[in-house]
């Protein structure tokens, strides 16, 4: 199967949650429910198999499965990327690169902290890099920096070797440092890249500076919001509207962080969407002081929508349902 390195659409790209059954397994029909949610909102592209979709809880061929059922769901509408590496030798994770694109996505996720050892130098991850580049035939790929195992950062001087490749498109950006970001950006002109930044803090300014659109967690509590900053950010008409929501991102940073991605579950279920609680990974109980912060966050939610003139994204899932 041979692939050719497009840029992804600018916009929101969600890190897409796992629905599960009570019994533990996939809820494959939920996650196809889901993707519909999620393109409802307006979302540009998905990203399965993420560390939001608890991928290191997953088996072998859940991670296939998943991709699979979001590819084939998705039916072409919007491209697909999802991660491809999960450690080992370089080659057995460029094997695991092909199954994966294999599968209909548009781009291949390399995780940066499974190229290198935590305490290898910047050497050597580009090295590993540039050899799974090599091993992956033509296959379109995106870095992201994933807090598991370890953050392992891409500084722009390295980023810059790898986007000349002609190879890397996508860059999911956790740095947390509009400098850094800015000179991302830069050293990534004239190529078909986008950077995405995960960090809301730094939506609109990294928005401004050139980035593609956002990857955040947020999109699993407030995707319509996120959409409407990617579409807003530079609109001068709306500059007021653009800080209030650009300060609510900054104001509910630390509660959508919470026990997540249990916390994003329980705010859709708050919306009537049919997702259960249950998590593979163990980050924590969902408190009743917990519930009630974001039983508040979401009145929040709904109120900023309104006052920004934007439909309720659960509403337009249930029309499409219907229909």
């Amino acid at each position: 199967m041979t692939a050719t390195a497009t840029s992804l659409p600018q916009g929101f790209i969600p890190v897409m949650l796992t629905p599960f059954l009570e019994t533990g397994e996939v809820d494959y029909e939920g996650l196809k429910t889901l993707t519909e949610f999620y393109l409802s909102a307006g979302a540009a592209g998905l990203f399965a198999n993420c560390l939001s979709s608890e991928m290191f809880e997953l088996s072998e061929q859940e991670r296939i499965s998943v991709t699979k059922t979001v590819v084939d769901q998705v039916a072409g509408r919007v491209p697909v990327v999802a991660t491809g590496t999960f450690g080992g030798a370089i080659s057995e994770q460029a094997e695991f690169v092909k199954r994966i694109y294999a599968t209909g996505v548009e781009a291949v996720i390399i995780i940066s902290g499974l190229i290198a050892d935590e305490h290898d130098s910047d050497e050597v991850f580009l090295e590993n890099a540039m050899e799974l580049i090599s091993l992956t035939n033509d296959i379109p790929l995106g870095f992201y920096e994933c807090p598991v195992p370890y953050k392992r950062l891409v500084p722009s001087i390295i980023l810059e070797k790898l986007v000349k490749t002609g190879r890397v498109i996508y860059h999911k950006d956790t740095c947390l440092d509009l400098d850094e970001v800015k000179r991302r950006i830069q050293v990534a002109e004239n190529h078909q890249f986008g950077l995405y930044d995960a960090y809301m803090v730094n939506a609109v300014a990294s928005l401004k500076a050139g980035a593609a659109g956002l990857s955040c967690i947020q999109g699993n509590i407030y995707p319509e919001l996120v959409v409407w900053i990617c579409q807003n950010y530079n609109n001068p008409e709306r500059q007021d509207d653009v800080q209030k929501v650009q300060q609510f991102f900054v104001d509910s940073m630390d509660l959508v962080h919470s026990v997540y991605p249990i916390i994003a579950k329980y705010s859709l279920q708050k919306r009537g969407f049919p997702i259960l609680l249950y998590t593979r990974r163990e980050v924590g109980i969902l408190s009743q002081e917990l519930k009630m912060e974001m039983d508040n966050l979401l009145v929040g939610v709904e109120k900023l929508q309104t006052d920004l003139g934007i439909p309720s994204n659960f509403t337009q899932y249930l029309i499409n349902k219907i229909d």
